[in-house]
């Protein structure tokens, strides 16, 4: 769903569509995303549309990569201690 979100909004019918699940699941997974913040919906007569929310998206991306290089940088650590330390 989040890649397809990611091409553009669609309806919750589009996104359904190519998965094998119910549509209720459909609408379940959605609405924790939306409650992640990570989507947004609008409803215009009968039809929801959905659409990433890319700011949140972003920040989800930076809040990864600072992790990512904190836990490279303890794995450089212990290689290099390693290394130092081949008997220990």
């Amino acid at each position: 769903m989040v890649e397809r979100l990611g091409r553009g909004p669609a309806s919750v019918s589009e996104l359904a569509k190519p998965l094998k699940m119910s549509l209720p699941a459909v609408v379940q997974h959605l609405a924790v995303l939306e409650a992640g913040g990570l989507v947004r919906s609008h409803k215009q007569g009968r039809v929801r549309t959905c659409e990433l929310d890319v700011e949140v998206l972003d920040e989800v991306g930076r809040w990864i990569a600072e992790r990512r290089r904190g836990a490279e940088e303890r794995l450089d650590r212990l290689g290099t201690w390693l290394t130092e330390n081949p008997e220990e």
